[in-house]
């Protein structure tokens, strides 16, 4: 059953059922559905390999596969945008294991209800404990640790950090995604040696 971070509005649930076996089934895992509405609709779907990973053909191959099935289920009325994309660095938090994988990473975390009078918390990931997100949070002076519960959340995401950043880039390398020059050459924009015609930290992807 889809959660509501990975479809959040019933239509994005519907579409959800319908495309979540067709990226299943060519190996990837469904990070999350948006159809997003306005003067032009765009449905958004976010994949990945188990690693994390997803590579811009891989993308292609689904939106293939997922166009065709949308047109024999037709759910949208409207005609829409199907793009299909990696969840990107700063990442949204959608399945249970997000937590774990990204511990020690700095996210943001919104829940439904009022938690001890507030619903949004920005800490350091601390894992999960059954069916609780752990998030160190600050409170006061001090650095306390929180149990939320996953269903409790409506919307998670890593922030964007150098850290962060980094965690990312050195994965790439060791998976040979990006090659040892590439990896120093970011490192140096990060820590600032370069100068005001490097490439902004925005523009990795």
């Amino acid at each position: 059953m889809t959660n509501d971070l990975i479809a959040k509005a019933a239509i994005d649930r519907r579409i959800a059922e319908i495309v979540q076996p067709v990226i299943e089934d060519l190996g990837f895992e469904l990070v999350r559905v948006r159809l997003m509405t306005g003067k032009e609709s765009t449905l958004q779907i976010m994949a990945q390999k188990a690693d994390g990973s997803i590579e811009v053909d891989e993308c292609a191959t689904i939106s293939t596969a997922v166009s065709a099935v949308l047109d024999v289920e037709d759910p949208i009325l409207d005609a829409y945008t199907l793009e299909v994309s990696s969840p990107g660095i700063d990442r949204p938090l959608t399945r249970l294991k997000d937590f774990d994988l990204w511990e020690g990473n700095v996210a943001k975390i919104e829940t439904t209800e009022l938690i001890d009078g507030r619903r949004r918390f920005k800490g350091v990931l601390a894992g999960t404990e059954g069916d609780e997100v752990l998030i160190e949070i600050e409170e006061g002076a001090e650095a306390v640790t929180i149990g939320l519960k996953f269903d409790w959340l409506s919307d998670a995401k890593l922030v964007l950090t150098d850290d962060l950043i980094r965690e990312v880039l050195r994965g790439r390398k060791d998976k040979g995604q990006i090659d040892e020059a590439q990896f120093d050459e970011v490192q140096t924009i990060i820590d600032g040696e370069e100068d005001d015609s490097a490439p902004r930290k925005g523009e990795i992807h």
